[in-house]
């Protein structure tokens, strides 16, 4: 009697986690797999959390949201050979590992702005490059 209880639960845990999905599947990846598209966004994205000023009250959100499309762009596009090889990525890699690292090394401190101005400038190398095409 024992046994079939507990078949009956597993059963119905593999129901359930199916139809109801995993906790982070339902957040899961925004990203749209058009890498020109998604990269135009993550830099969107990017570029708003480095221009909101250090008091403001959606910081936070605005520094999580900017980990979160860091962390996709890099999991979707990391092992993808028809894009590494772009300069558009390799400057984009150089911009997320920049700006995860002060993220993580320094989680409450505003970015410097020396950061931020060399950031900028990557930016516009990104967006400069996907129009070529590069």
């Amino acid at each position: 009697m024992k046994r079939y209880w507990s078949l009956l639960l597993s059963i119905v845990l593999v129901v359930v986690i199916g139809l109801m999905g995993f906790p982070y599947s339902a957040n899961a990846d925004t990203l749209t797999g058009n890498y020109s598209q998604d990269t135009l966004t993550v830099v969107s994205i990017l570029k708003d959390a480095l221009e909101i000023p250090d008091d403001a009250p959606n910081r936070a959100a605005s520094q999580t949201e900017a980990r979160q499309k860091i962390n996709e762009f890099a999991a979707r596009y990391q092992r993808n050979n028809s894009v590494s090889s772009l300069s558009s990525f390799t400057t984009m890699r150089t911009v997320l590992n920049s700006l995860a690292g002060h993220y993580s090394s320094y989680p409450n401190r505003p970015v410097p702005q020396k950061l931020k101005d060399r950031l900028q400038e990557e930016f516009v190398q990104v967006e400069s490059a996907l129009k070529r095409g590069a």
